[in-house]
This record gives structure tokens, C-alpha cells and sequence, in this order.
């Protein structure tokens, strides 16, 4: 077993994973395994693939909890929330800077152009998503009818997506109930002492980091839009199984058509922006805060208002998925065995891929259907091929989506140069 590094060195490498984390979720974790247990030495393999499983059973970001738990793991609460932090903060100071030059000159004609490029390589990436997710969700009839209902009782009927988690999650639970355990092969580890005592403690704990911070934000600066934003923010967090596509539609509808924080281009600019910076593409949620303090800064001015927007959303969104960790860090072996749990995580799951079906036809009718928010405005035949030609990309070659990003940006310029 190789020495356990010093809290300098954790600090070190955490930051720089925080600078280098890009590929989403899988690319995440693949730095973390070759880092963190090939290279360093730092955690054991088994003890990584239990606190993976482990993350995966929980709403939030699971390449930022499965950081934090080995935070956790190594130095402690401190390790936990340096990890937790430093895995966001690169990000979100990196996509701050991008909201603010879209706020402030958004209606300038290049970075006007830069956008209606990038708007058809996001609808792309949300069906390579679809894809991705739906050929390790959709096995088995259960789980496919548990998709198109996701599908049709968001479009259709406006259930709330957290209904819809709830509803999956108890159908996957009962049907996991009903099978006999197969899944014998889970690694085991020892689990840190757990004591109910300690699990209270870090709950209230939770409970105050999240409450009094707010509560000044409120009474300084008044309670629109913050007040709503901590609130929708820190539910949201709790229903984000499945990555973040999984919980964009239900953020989406509710911020453009329920807050009006922004419009629905707006969100799809933030997407865009957020698949291009480091970290979990969930801190796009930081970008709906920035716009909504933007548009409605009060007595306030626009820049400080959107900056207070964003820094009161990532608090709310983050907040949740550290100390979920930190509440649950030593109970990983009991908890990730439990086969009912699991059940309910794949039927999560699979409800998802139906949820982020929604969010594609959401972003296709902005982007194709250039006069209305139906089928019957006109349509955009470029933005259409774009979208045909970056989704065969995503799906046939393994290339990074930064260089899809970049010719979806070069083709914007070019359709503003020549009007076309």
C-alpha cells in the first residue's frame, strides 16, 4: 500500500482535476481510476468501484460525490468538501466568465452568430445522450415502458419530473423486490464507523449551511429572484438521478415558461457553453442563475445581481450532492448492496432516457422551427442537416465534443457571413 498523501498534496491534485475535468461523467471517473488508483495508490480498486456504485444510487453528480467520497477517505470531512468544491470551482468561475460576455453582448453580431451555430450541435448532443444512456438503460420490456411513459406523461400530460423519479423509482423498487439476487459479485470494503449520532449532526448541519446563508442573501438583498432560485434549486438537486440531461427538461420548462428567468434560447446558449467547460454539465443551472438576476437585477445592478443569481443556484445545486456524501460516506457497503435500491436506481434510469427524449424535442422546436414554437413555423433546413450530420459524428466516431462544439461555432460565423 503506497503512503496516503498529505492535505497539500490532495489539495494539488484536486484542483487540477477540477482544471481537467471535461468528457462528462465517464471521462471523469476514467482520470479518477487511472489517477487515483493506477497511478497514486490513493484508494484501492475495490474500495473505488464500491463508492462508484454507491454514487450511483444517489441524485447529483456522480463523478463530483465519487471525488468527494474520496476526499472523504482520505482526510475526512475537510478531504470531502475540499474535493466537493475543488471539482466545481474551476468550472463555474470558467462558465461565469462565458455568461456574463452572453449577457453583455449577446446581441452582438459575432457572438449572435456563434450561437445560432452551437444551437443545433446541443439538440445533437442531447440525442447522442439519448442514445448513450438508452443502450445501457433500455433492457428489457419493463424498463423500455418505463421510458415512453416517462416520455408521455412529461409531453403530454405535464406530469413533474419528480413525480416521475418517484413513480420509477417505487415500480423499480417493488420489481427488484420480486427477483432473486443475482448481483453477488459486489466487491466488499470496510465501511467507516457510522453512528446515528454523527448522521444528525451532519444533517442539521446541512440544514443551517443551507438555510442562514440564504437568509442573508434574502434579507440584503431582497427575496426576487433568490428566494425562488435556492428553493427550485435545492429541490432539483434532489431529483437528479441520471446526470444532468436527466433534470434540464424539468429546470428548462420551469425557468422559461413558470420563472421566466430566461428565454429558451438563452438556456439552449448555456448548454452550449456548459458541454465546453470543465466539471459536471449540471453547473449549467449556474448559468439559468446568472440570467435570472440579469433580467430582473431590482434595485441592483445587472452584473451584481446575476453574479449573486449564480453564486446562490451552484451553492443550492452543490450543497446537496457533498453532504450526501458526508452523511452517507460510511454507511457505501450497506447501502450499495441493497437490491431493491439498486432496482429502483436502474428504473430511474430508465425513466430518464424518456425525460431527455422531452428535452431534445424542447431544444428541436427552438432551433428547426424557426417561426413558432411548433411544427407549423417554418423550418430551418441547415439547422436540420446540422443536426443529422453532428449526431452521425457523436454516433459513429469517438471524437471529443469540443471539436463539435467548435464546428457548430465556425458554421454560425459562416452562415452570418454569407446570409445563408
Amino acid at each position: 500500500m503506497r503512503p496516503l498523501p498529505t492535505f497539500p498534496d490532495a489539495l494539488r491534485f484536486w484542483t487540477k482535476l477540477g482544471l481537467i475535468s471535461f468528457g462528462g461523467p465517464a471521462g471523469q471517473i476514467a482520470v479518477m481510476q487511472h489517477e487515483l488508483v493506477d497511478r497514486r495508490g490513493w484508494i484501492g480498486q475495490d474500495a473505488f468501484l464500491q463508492a462508484l456504485n454507491f454514487c450511483m444510487l444517489l441524485p447529483g453528480p456522480e463523478a463530483q460525490q465519487l471525488a468527494t467520497y474520496i476526499g472523504w477517505k482520505l482526510h475526512g470531512v475537510r478531504g470531502g468538501l475540499a474535493a466537493g468544491i475543488l471539482f466545481v470551482l474551476p468550472g463555474a468561475l470558467i462558465l461565469y466568465a462565458l455568461a456574463w460576455i452572453a449577457a453583455a453582448h449577446g446581441d452582438a453580431a459575432l457572438v449572435s452568430a456563434v450561437f445560432a451555430g452551437l444551437k443545433p450541435v446541443v439538440v445533437a448532443l442531447v440525442l447522442h445522450a439519448i442514445c448513450r444512456i438508452g443502450r445501457k438503460a433500455l433492457k428489457g420490456p419493463l424498463a423500455i415502458g418505463l421510458a415512453i411513459a416517462a416520455f408521455a406523461a412529461i409531453e403530454f400530460v405535464h406530469v413533474p419530473f419528480p413525480a416521475v423519479v418517484l413513480v420509477a423509482g417505487v415500480t423499480g423498487w417493488l420489481a427488484a423486490r420480486q427477483k432473486p439476487e443475482t448481483n453477488g459479485n459486489v466487491a466488499p470494503f470496510a465501511s467507516a464507523p457510522a453512528t446515528g449520532r454523527r448522521a444528525l449532526s451532519m444533517m442539521i448541519l446541512y440544514v443551517v449551511l443551507l438555510v442562514v446563508p440564504l437568509g442573508v442573501v434574502v434579507a440584503l438583498a431582497g427575496p426576487d429572484p433568490f428566494l425562488a432560485l435556492g428553493r427550485f434549486f435545492t429541490q432539483a438537486a434532489f431529483v437528479t438521478f441520471g446526470g444532468a440531461y436527466a433534470v434540464l427538461p424539468y429546470v428548462a420548462d420551469a425557468a422559461v415558461n413558470k420563472f421566466h428567468w430566461l428565454s429558451s434560447g438563452e438556456m439552449i446558449n448555456g448548454l452550449a457553453l456548459a458541454e465546453t467547460t470543465p466539471g459536471p454539465l449540471i453547473l449549467v443551472l449556474q448559468y439559468v442563475g446568472f440570467f435570472a438576476g440579469w433580467n430582473a437585477p431590482g434595485a441592483m445592478s445587472p452584473l451584481a445581481a446575476a453574479t449573486l443569481g449564480a453564486a446562490v443556484t451552484t451553492y443550492a445545486t452543490f450543497l446537496p450532492s457533498i453532504f450526501l456524501i458526508l452523511i452517507g460516506a460510511p454507511y457505501v457497503e450497506r447501502i450499495a448492496r441493497i437490491k431493491a435500491a439498486r432496482g429502483a436506481l436502474a428504473a430511474i434510469t430508465a425513466a430518464v432516457v424518456g425525460v431527455i427524449a422531452t428535452l431534445a424535442w424542447f431544444f428541436a422546436r427552438q432551433v428547426v422551427f424557426t417561426q413558432s414554437d411548433s411544427i407549423g413555423g417554418g423550418v430551418d433546413f441547415i439547422a436540420l442537416a446540422t443536426i443529422v450530420v453532428a449526431f452521425g459524428v457523436l454516433l459513429r466516431f469517438k471524437i471529443s465534443l469540443h471539436w463539435v462544439v467548435l464546428a457548430g461555432a465556425l458554421l454560425g460565423l459562416a452562415r452570418a457571413e454569407w446570409a445563408f
